[in-house]
């Protein structure tokens, strides 16, 4: 006999979709049922191996564009479906661009003409797609990059617009594909590029619906009922609970430019952004050309991105934050260490070992 609760998940999971679809007019299959609170698709990883991660380095950035003429850029994202480690002891089953949250860093300047491989590997379960809110037409791209396990899809597309803009897959139920890992970020910069800077890093956050209460090892699968009522177990910045903390912690000395690629891929909870005891010099969502100057804490909505400049003065460790401080309990900070010479002309004083920090 099935129990109750995996046909209430069944059901709601079905309700999920029958929403979603009903403004499109071709029917969509229901996603695996793999993704229920109760079951997966993808085999444990077995005991002892070596530990599968999703995590993007924050430095893995693509160079920036030196060159003044538009051109054509081929990307090619694979699509990775794949059972990861979310946080000690907790193993997730990642849906993924590429292997990794967020998916790639893509590049490219005002003008360039763009054409996109969206590659879904014969060993996937599920069929996927790509929005990127870089697009001008229909879907963002998604209404021609279906692809079925086995398929290849190409989208060509202008970038018009500089700014940085979130991609993500957007196959029905979009938000189940974004809460399983499925986005990153497009930076479109202007023509002639963006001014220089010292360092550049790539950080996106997400929050996951588990199955598994927080904290509970084992394998959790995606949960539908949390999902729908907006209650996540986890967040993170770049996949994992210790991504900037204890794997890839962002590096710098004092008197660098610092500009910080910032997105939100949700699904639904947005980011109070903030760097404690630092002053965003400028900051911008979307054109360059509209900056805001000397920002503490800038609200990033999910689905959206921006760009935080800085300039590290004081050597130290800085703690990246959501201002909505409780998500720091549920896996979300990082670190920004700075190396360089004392500034008592700045700051000084007595550290204490208790202090948070």
């Amino acid at each position: 006999m099935v129990p109750a609760r995996w046909l209430l998940i069944g059901a709601l999971m079905m309700a999920l979709t029958a929403c979603t679809t009903m403004a499109a007019a071709p029917a969509v299959p229901t996603p695996s049922p793999a993704v229920s609170s109760e079951t997966h698709v993808h085999p444990t990883p077995t005991p002892g191996g070596p530990k599968v991660r999703v995590v993007r380095d924050p430095a893995d950035v693509p160079p920036p564009i030196r060159r003044t003429e538009p051109t054509t850029v081929e990307v090619t994202l694979t699509v990775k479906e794949v059972v990861a480690e979310l946080t000690d002891g907790v193993t997730f089953p990642f849906w993924t661009f590429d292997g990794t949250v967020p998916g790639p860093m893509i590049r490219v300047m005002e003008g360039d003409t763009v054409v996109l491989h969206l590659v879904n590997p014969p060993e996937n379960h599920v069929s996927h797609n790509i929005d990127l809110h870089a697009v001008t037409g229909p879907g963002g791209g998604a209404t021609v990059t279906t692809v079925a396990p086995g398929e290849t899809k190409t989208l060509v597309f202008k970038a018009l617009k500089p700014g940085a803009y979130i991609y993500h897959c957007a196959y029905p139920p979009a938000p189940l594909h974004i809460g399983m890992g499925m986005y990153g970020i497009i930076v479109v910069e202007p023509k002639g590029g963006l001014p220089p800077a010292d360092r550049e890093f790539y950080v996106v956050q997400g929050e996951w619906y588990t199955s598994l209460p927080f904290g509970q090892p084992g394998l959790a699968s995606f949960d539908s009922a949390k999902a729908q009522a907006e209650r996540p177990e986890y967040f993170t910045f770049n996949g994992h609970v210790k991504a900037l903390t204890d794997l890839h912690p962002l590096q710098a000395r004092t008197g660098e430019r610092i500009r910080l690629f910032f997105g939100v891929g949700g699904p639904n909870v947005g980011s109070n952004f903030h760097i404690i005891g630092e002053i965003f010099d400028r900051v911008y969502v979307g054109s360059p050309d509209t900056l805001v100057a000397n920002e503490e804490t800038v609200y990033v909505p999910p689905g959206s991105a921006a760009v935080f400049e800085l300039t590290t003065e004081v050597p130290g460790r800085y703690v990246l934050v959501d201002h909505a401080l409780w998500r720091m309990l549920r896996g979300l900070s990082g670190y920004l260490t700075v190396e360089g010479p004392e500034r008592p002309d700045l700051f000084q004083g007595i550290p204490s070992g208790n202090s948070g920090h």
